[in-house]
């Protein structure tokens, strides 16, 4: 085999065309989330190529795809894409959800969320194998399941059994939309709470009698919000220029106040909020979910003790239940981010910028194991949308960046 350099992808446009189209042509809406057939697929499209492939499964519904491609050095580089969907309404959508090409755009569940990087994350595979160049780092490529629930059956699976041992990985989750690209190299952490109230019942004519459990709830929740959506978060130093170009990334659709304060404050949504059984009564019993997002570099279980001392405040209303993370990040100029940025900047020949994601994902968990991790992919801002679709020449970019970066990040790594 040759030594290590980039491979090129040029070359491949109908074929990732025809892939991408294949892929979305298996309906793998989760719930249920079933990916043996999309699975079968991949293997057998890898199958002619001399690539070690391997299938593994805690739910033989939901198997997991990893292959893998020897490179010259002790170092393993990790390419993620995961197989499922959020579910559609066929009835909506004007285009096929399973895949539908109208002039340069491909539509269908998935198209951009991620089926598309998927698509391109094999087609740079198969560069690879067919070119006989060795990649400076072995490339190890992990297609999962369950990602869009937050099943057990996906990522946390491979981690738990050992199966990912990398130094460092890239996500193909859009991270680009028109005219404005990105590497997302941080999370928030995020804190759940549910809420109970308790009342006292009376008839809805005589209210004064009762003490309503819902009008409890929502006190309490106006309480958080008052007492911590305004209190300004103490975020560590070495986020300041992640926020900084976050700000930036985000000002166009939100404007900059906005997006400043989106990092510089917790944002709060009550997401649930349930009680009562007829208009004539008083509730007496009520029950929220109320979602807290925290900005990377922020000590998560202080602001969780605060917030259970809020909540003490609150007459007749307890925390029921509790779940929460903390966000992590990515060194802003560490050779990961650096040879994602300048490879995508190359290949677009526009600012990519390095910004925090507004929520987490599979990113946080890799990281929280040790494996440096980001997430990039062109795409279009149709993530989960009716007639979501991708571009021919996203997929094209994507496989150029992802064919490209193996060098780019070997070499920042050695000079680092």
């Amino acid at each position: 085999m040759t030594a290590s350099a980039p491979v090129d992808v040029s070359g491949r446009r109908s074929e990732l065309v025809e892939l991408t189209l294949d892929l979305l042509a298996v309906d793998t809406s989760n719930p249920l989330g079933d990916t043996r057939e999309i699975v079968d697929l991949i293997e057998a499209w890898l199958e002619p190529l001399d690539v070690e492939t391997e299938r593994f499964a805690v739910d033989p519904a939901k198997p997991n795809l990893l292959a893998t491609v020897p490179g010259e050095r002790d170092r393993t580089l990790l390419f993620d894409g995961h197989l499922d969907t959020v579910p559609f309404d066929a009835d909506q959508w004007s285009h096929d959800p399973l895949g539908e090409r109208a002039g340069e755009r491909i539509y269908g569940r998935g198209a951009t969320d991620m089926k598309g990087a998927v698509a391109a994350m094999l087609v740079a595979l198969r560069a690879y194998a067919e070119s006989g160049t060795t990649p400076p780092a072995t490339l190890l490529f992990a297609f999962v399941s369950d990602e869009e629930v937050g099943g057990d059956a996906g990522l946390p699976a491979l981690l738990d059994a050992g199966r990912l041992d990398a130094d460092a990985c890239v996500i193909g989750e859009p991270t680009c939309e028109e005219g404005r690209h990105s590497v997302t190299v941080a999370d928030r952490g995020s804190i759940w709470l549910s809420l109970e109230a308790s009342g006292e019942a009376a008839h809805g004519s005589r209210p004064v009698l009762g003490e309503n459990a819902l009008d409890r709830l929502y006190r309490a929740v106006e309480t958080i919000r008052e007492r911590f959506g305004t209190r300004e978060l103490r975020v560590a130093s070495e986020m300041a220029p992640i926020i900084e170009e976050s700000i930036e990334y985000y000002t166009p659709t939100m404007g900059e106040a906005t997006a400043r304060d989106l990092f510089r404050y917790p944002s709060i949504n009550l997401g649930v909020l349930e009680g009562g059984e007829a208009i004539n009564t008083v509730p007496e019993a009520a029950r929220a979910e109320v979602d807290v997002r925290l900005t990377a570099g922020v000590d998560t279980s202080e602001v969780l003790a605060d917030l259970r001392d809020c909540v003490a405040d609150c007459d007749g209303v307890t925390i029921a239940d509790v779940s929460w993370s903390v966000g992590t990040a990515e060194p802003i100029d560490s050779p990961l981010v650096d040879a994602v940025v300048s490879t995508a900047a190359d290949v677009t020949g526009e600012r990519v910028y390095r910004r925090s994601a507004t929520g987490g994902g599979d990113a946080k968990r890799l990281r929280n194991e040790g494996i440096p991790t980001v997430e990039f992919a062109l795409g279009t801002d149709t993530v989960h949308a009716v007639d979501e679709y991708t571009t021919v020449d996203a997929l094209v970019g994507n496989a150029e960046v992802y064919a490209l970066f193996p060098v780019a990040w070997a070499d920042a790594s050695a000079t680092a």
